[in-house]
């Protein structure tokens, strides 16, 4: 049975500033590389425990996708009991260490 995947406020917010930063308007492969970090947001879906713990927080998982230096960190925690993958921030790889109060 598959997961469902949520976003939070925050990782929408995280998405948007991503889409624009990158200006997927104006080219054809930085509209691919968005759509693929989309997809990899949603294959979360399936076998969400795949990715390693997070050092800052032994209870959220991370899933890295990209190529150095275009890194994203897809943050996360998984509800096994209702099944839902919850994605708490998308980030660029090479920021400080996460917090989960939102200081970063």
């Amino acid at each position: 049975m598959a997961y469902r995947v949520e976003l939070t406020e925050r990782a929408a917010r995280d998405l948007g500033r991503i889409y624009r930063t990158i200006n997927t308007d104006g080219s054809a492969r930085a509209r691919d590389w968005f759509k693929g970090l989309e997809k990899a947001v949603f294959s979360l879906d399936e076998h969400p425990a795949r990715a390693p713990v997070i050092p800052e927080d032994d209870t959220l998982r991370h899933l890295l996708y990209g190529r150095k230096p275009n890194v994203c960190r897809i943050i996360y925690a998984i509800d096994e009991r209702d099944r839902v993958v919850t994605v708490l921030h998308i980030r660029h790889g090479a920021r400080k260490a996460f917090t989960s109060s939102g200081g970063n």
